[in-house]
């Protein structure tokens, strides 16, 4: 290696706006550079190897490949998918449910129109079969929806105590469709079977998002001649092999807010604290107590829907620098929580925008979607996928091309109109309007895109709204309004994090953080009692106000902007296994674990045996997702039969190992 024996980490973060990166020291993980590109959602290898290329070039004595020894990538795709509802067509097939046991899946209300299929199997609690697996069902719903489905979700009744029903139907869907199929099990360990099948569907649907990722990764790697491993960060901020996440994308949901979390800890120095991150798509809160991060045991929330997948405990919300604006019928203000292109982002990339939007501003006869323009996604090249597509959706997609257009032009009908949400929904378009970051370009608080832009589209809103041309102090007005509606949004997710709960319609909170101060006569005030560390691209221009209305400490950090690539560099690797013990009073104890279920006579060596098997399980775990030497803490809970004198009176025990190491970067 060069610059003296010494190793490099890289840490990417790819956002819904940029993708970052940041330059570690491995010795002393020292943030030594850092830079951002334009995430190229048609093809995410051109934003990181720009971000990669732009950080490197950034260091004076420039650096070699051979002196990367790690890249490390946190994302946010798979939490924005699930947001925003995007993701793989995906065949359900459950063992052994009933129909209420289907409806608790919630699958038909979280995805309208995805296959869900019942076939007979299922083991009971011990693990025992139930009913045998019936194979020539399975067979009959793959002859019927197999080729409508990119991907398979399965889940059997108690899967957990014994998952060869799962494994068999896996190994049928792969023979008959060559098709990857996601199963409960290897994503929870809980009896819960509905919710496990519903984290299953999730997972299924962004397999193909995280492939892609990885595959974009690894060329952007290839071309800057980088070769070491390739690490994702999971949702819980711990690290695994890219290949091991590839199919159990389910746990890089939250995988951003986790490493921004890891990112803030280390670039503040504090242990306690409310980190909130603000990106283009989403804003994300979680605490730091003691140096520890809150973890969910009920599973990570995203977009509405619990998964049973361990995350850190996150808040999530659709607001960041480029929600959506736009109006209620009645003409108040929203802000989010989809998101769009910036208008002046668009018209930064594309000069002939700011020629459209004086267009819209020539026609006096005004329309909500003036100021609105539909392009392909950023970085795509080539056909897009079209398989699941209406005849309308492909008709509208036909007129859509890498160059922006009018959104008024292409969807020209309420039919058109409906096709394009549905394009933009799948992911195969971006829309382009009036965000807060277009607000803050007016206002002269961010400057790298277009401002005249900017200005044009607010223009046109207010037009909208008011219906009349505004005075230049009035588009001023309504950008600050915005601006300060976003503060107000922002410092509301902020106390909600601060009390623990989500509160609603509070009037006195409202006071606080609309930067009133009071109602009537009475002054109101409630402020966080920990420094609310800010991180993210957006967040200097608006949390400076966020501090001052809730009186709260916000802690600017140098590399602040970058601190998901941060964290993402600066992770470990881990895994915890739990293999469950049970006892029936009768001296017979039955181990649940990894590999199915095995009976013993003795208590003691029930004990013995399911700690060996979970610290091997634990161990070969973190090893297939990469790291070297990995330390194991075994955490056993115990319920003992009334009458119990030693563990021959068992009823149950939990045997937890957790296995920690870096990664091996060898």
């Amino acid at each position: 290696m060069s610059q003296a024996q010494e190793s490099y980490f890289i840490g990417v973060d790819t956002g819904g706006t940029y993708t970052d990166a940041a330059v570690i020291a491995a010795a002393d993980h020292r943030v030594i550079a850092s830079a951002k590109a334009i995430t190229t959602k048609g093809d995410l290898a051109i934003g990181v190897t720009e971000a990669i290329t732009r950080a490197v070039a950034s260091l004076p004595q420039g650096l070699k490949p051979e002196d990367i020894s790690l890249v490390s990538v946190s994302t946010t795709l798979a939490t924005n998918a699930v947001v925003e509802g995007h993701g793989s067509a995906v065949g359900v097939i459950l063992a052994g449910f009933d129909a209420p046991m289907v409806e608790r899946t919630g699958i038909a209300k979280a995805f309208p129109g995805m296959p869900v299929e019942m076939i007979a199997g299922g083991h009971d609690h011990n693990g025992d079969e139930k009913i045998a697996l019936d194979v020539a069902g399975l067979d009959a719903v793959l002859a019927r929806i197999g080729s409508k489905c990119d991907a398979f979700a399965v889940a059997a009744a108690f899967a957990v105590r014994n998952p060869a029903h799962e494994h068999k139907i896996r190994e049928v869907i792969t023979a008959r469709t060559g098709k990857p199929a996601t199963l409960s099990t290897e994503l929870s360990s809980s009896l819960d079977a509905p919710r496990r099948a519903l984290t299953a569907a999730l997972n299924a649907r962004l397999i193909s998002r995280i492939s892609l990722l990885i595959e974009a990764v690894g060329r952007a790697m290839a071309s800057l001649k980088i070769v070491c491993p390739l690490m994702i960060v999971k949702g819980d901020g711990t690290l695994a092999l890219a290949e091991t996440v590839a199919m159990r994308p389910i746990e890089t949901v939250l995988s951003g807010p986790a490493a921004s979390l890891v990112g803030a800890r280390w670039l503040s120095g504090l242990s306690d604290f409310i980190m909130s991150d603000m990106g283009g798509t989403t804003t994300d809160l979680g605490v730091l107590k003691d140096g520890r991060p809150r973890v969910t045991e009920e599973g990570a929330e995203v977009g509405g829907w619990r998964t049973m997948v361990k995350a850190i405990d996150v808040r999530t919300i659709g607001l960041g620098g480029d929600s959506e604006v736009h109006f209620e019928a009645s003409g108040a203000l929203t802000i989010g929580p989809q998101r769009i292109v910036p208008v002046s982002l668009i018209a930064h990339r594309f000069p002939e925008v700011l020629t459209m939007l004086d267009s819209d501003l020539a026609d006096t006869e005004g329309g909500s979607m003036h100021g609105r323009f539909v392009v392909r996604p950023f970085g795509a090249t080539g056909p897009l996928a079209t398989a699941d597509l209406s005849a309308r959706e492909k008709e509208i997609l036909d007129l859509v091309t890498d160059r922006p257009k009018p959104v008024r032009k292409v969807a020209v009908s309420s039919g058109a109109q409906r096709a394009l949400a549905a394009l933009k929904r799948k992911g195969l378009i971006q829309i382009c309007g009036f965000t807060p970051s277009d607000a803050a370009h007016v206002l002269d608080l961010q400057d790298n895109w277009s401002r005249p832009a900017a200005e044009k589209a607010a223009r046109l809103l207010v037009r909208f709204r008011e219906m009349k041309m505004p005075s230049p102090e009035r588009v001023r007005s309504f950008c600050e309004e915005v601006w300060s509606d976003v503060v107000r949004l922002t410092g509301r997710v902020i106390l909600d994090t601060a009390l623990g709960q989500k509160t609603g319609g509070d009037a006195l909170l409202d006071a606080v953080c609309s930067g009133r101060g009071g109602i009537g006569l009475a002054r109101i005030g409630c402020s966080p009692s920990v420094p609310v560390v800010a991180v993210g691209g957006p967040v200097k221009i608006y949390y400076g106000e966020v501090g001052r209305r809730l009186s709260a400490e916000i802690v600017f950090s140098e590399f602040c902007d970058v601190a998901n690539a941060v964290g993402a560099a600066t992770g470990v690797v881990s895994r915890a296994v739990t293999v469950t013990l049970e006892g029936d009073g009768s001296g017979l104890f039955r181990l649940h674990g990894p590999e199915g279920t095995k009976s013993l006579t003795s208590g003691a060596q029930a004990l013995a045996q399911g700690e060996a098997l979970a610290r091997q399980a634990a161990l070969a775990a973190v090893a297939l997702m990469g790291a070297g030497q990995a330390e194991v803490k075994v955490s056993i809970t115990k319920s003992y039969l009334p009458d119990a004198v030693d563990d021959n009176g068992l009823l149950k025990a939990d045997i937890t190992a957790e296995a920690i190491g870096r990664p091996d970067t060898r």
